[in-house]
This record gives structure tokens, C-alpha cells and sequence, in this order.
């Protein structure tokens, strides 16, 4: 007896696992079809990989002018390295200006005047201007914060403070680049 139950529960098993087979090849085709309407609706991603995307050749056709000083130099560089990735720019169609602000902001004043930690506050505003026509298609604002400790040693000061510039400078030049990209992959 124990046989014969044994053998319909082994027949549903295999019925289920052929059943489960074809569902999934149904799934396969159904997902294939919709994956290959997609392929001509002019839709790509944002970020792709390919070096010759149309957002790639457009961000590699922005010009970054100077920006005065060291941290100025630091986005300034950060910006064409992400811009152009290293390669050779292309026909600059378009030029970013950006005017920086920088403050230092004490913060946890001991009793005698003394700062324990400040914070570096780096404010950006930029404008990309079509060379075209020479009128800003695009403005807007970036920031960047970072913290730093005080320390008895001026070395120690002077180190930290370019560590908090640097990290405020790279978060500046990854927004703008972000902005960047939002807009020329609209246009």
C-alpha cells in the first residue's frame, strides 16, 4: 500500500515540475518581448558606459574657465577629469563659470575663546553659457561642509583644514558635475 501512495505523490511532483517549467519559459518569452520592444524607443541610461554616448561627447564639449586659488584649482580639476575622464576635450560648445565662497565656522568654544572643531563651509555658484550665444542656459548653486578638529600643533591645523577643503572641494565638483548631466542629457 505504501507503494501506491508513493507513486502518486512522485507523478504530482514531476506534473508540478513540468508545470513550474513551462511557466517559467513563459516568463522568459513574455520578459524578452517586452525587453526587445524597449530596444528603438530612443530610451538609454543616463550613466552609461559606453565612452561615445551622446551625454559623454556633451560633457566633454563644456569648458571649465579658472577658478582662483587653491580649492578653486582643486574642483577646477576635479570637473574636467570627471568631464572629459581623461581623454583629449572636444570642441568646447559650452562654458562653466563658477565663483566660490568660502567660510570657516568655529564651532565648540571652550571657556577661553578657543575653538575645538570648525567646520569649512565652501559655497559654489555656477553658470553654463552657451558659446554660441553667450547667454547662461543653466544656473544654479552647490555646497559643500566638512568638519575638522583643532589641535595644539599648527601642522596638525594647517593638514586638517586642507583635508576638510578637499573633501568640501570634491563634493562641490561631484554636484556640479551631477547638475551637469541632468541637464545636457534634456537637452
Amino acid at each position: 500500500m505504501s507503494l501506491l501512495r508513493a507513486r502518486p505523490v512522485f507523478a504530482s511532483a514531476s506534473r508540478s515540475g513540468r508545470s513550474l517549467r513551462v511557466v517559467a519559459a513563459s516568463a522568459v518569452i513574455v520578459i524578452g518581448a517586452a525587453l526587445s520592444g524597449c530596444g528603438s524607443s530612443g530610451f538609454q541610461p543616463m550613466y552609461a558606459s559606453s565612452t561615445n554616448s551622446p551625454l559623454t561627447q556633451k560633457l566633454a564639449s563644456v569648458n571649465i574657465t579658472t577658478i582662483p586659488g587653491r580649492v578653486g584649482q582643486r574642483i577646477r580639476n576635479e570637473l574636467v577629469f570627471q568631464t572629459t575622464g581623461g581623454a583629449a576635450q572636444a570642441a568646447p560648445k559650452y562654458q562653466l563659470d563658477i565663483t566660490l565662497t568660502e567660510q570657516v565656522i568655529s564651532t565648540l568654544v571652550n571657556q577661553e575663546g578657543d575653538s575645538a572643531s570648525q567646520i569649512y563651509s565652501l559655497d559654489a555658484q555656477f553658470a553654463l553659457v552657451d558659446k554660441a550665444t553667450s547667454k547662461p542656459v543653466l544656473s544654479s548653486t552647490s555646497f559643500g561642509r566638512a568638519g575638522f578638529e583643532r589641535y595644539t600643533s599648527i601642522f596638525s591645523n594647517v593638514r586638517a583644514r586642507e583635508d576638510a577643503e578637499n573633501r568640501a572641494a570634491t563634493t562641490v565638483a561631484r554636484d556640479i558635475r551631477s547638475q551637469l548631466e541632468a541637464f545636457l542629457s534634456r537637452s
